[in-house]
């Protein structure tokens, strides 16, 4: 896959101009393009209907984490909008999971079925976030418990961080689809990001996609900042 095919940029915004507006400065130099909540709760369905008419691709990440029925609702809803991508969270547990996956392997053909990638752990929490929460062990150790019932429930890879990647290649092997956040390029800040890696690092610990959001839509050119991203993958 060429560099540009790996990235997803995270259209973390607060309109729909905005992130229309970026979709038009970058389309063609990228995979995928990530709506997530602040997006989604601004605009609705319509701005993700919007990028697939400039034909690009869609990540939709609202990280379905309900009872089995709803969440299996909510990815079939997401099917019929035509997104490439959708996120569920692995905590939601081996039912909710499996129901998402069922619900989605049953629809018609048409339009084709989304990926679903499992989020295990927010890259920005720590461990010290874990214990306040009463979750035993590091946040690695608790990736690969959510890894697990994730993969086992059929989901077709992970949303983790770098610091996790390797870990999850070694368990896991190749076949999980693996997409990562927190990726910051050298010498920018890490933002509310905990655990953070550079493009190359990440790539290089065996991820399949990078979710890049601020260090490309938060500088005063995105579309530059995101060349020197791809020059620095190649």
């Amino acid at each position: 896959m060429k560099a540009e095919g790996r990235i997803i940029i995270a259209l973390d915004v607060d309109s729909p101009d905005e992130g229309l507006g970026l979709v038009r400065r970058l389309r063609g130099r990228v995979g995928l393009f990530k709506v997530g909540s602040q997006l989604f709760t601004s605009a609705g369905p319509s701005v993700v209907a919007r990028i697939l008419r400039m034909g690009e691709r869609v990540f939709l990440d609202l990280k379905f984490h309900d009872i089995p029925n709803t969440a299996a609702k909510a990815a079939l809803a997401a099917r019929a909008m035509g997104v490439s991508m959708i996120t569920v969270h692995a905590a939601g547990g081996s039912a909710m999971l499996s129901a998402v996956m069922g619900a989605l392997k049953s629809a018609p053909a048409e339009p084709e079925r989304p990926l679903v990638l499992a989020v295990t752990l927010l890259t920005s929490l720590a461990s010290s976030d874990l214990e306040r929460i009463g979750v035993a062990g590091t946040p690695a150790e608790q990736v690969l418990r959510l890894a697990d019932t994730a993969l086992e429930a059929g989901v077709d890879g992970l949303v983790a961080s770098p610091a996790e990647v390797v870990r999850l290649r070694r368990h896991f092997g190749s076949s999980p689809l693996l997409v990562t956040p927190g990726i910051r390029p050298a010498g920018t800040a890490l933002n509310d990001q905990a655990r953070a890696a550079t493009p190359r690092e990440a790539l290089g610990a065996g991820s399949d996609f990078l979710v890049i959001g601020r260090p490309v839509t938060a500088a005063a050119d995105p579309l530059r900042s995101l060349n020197r991203i791809i020059e620095a993958i190649r």
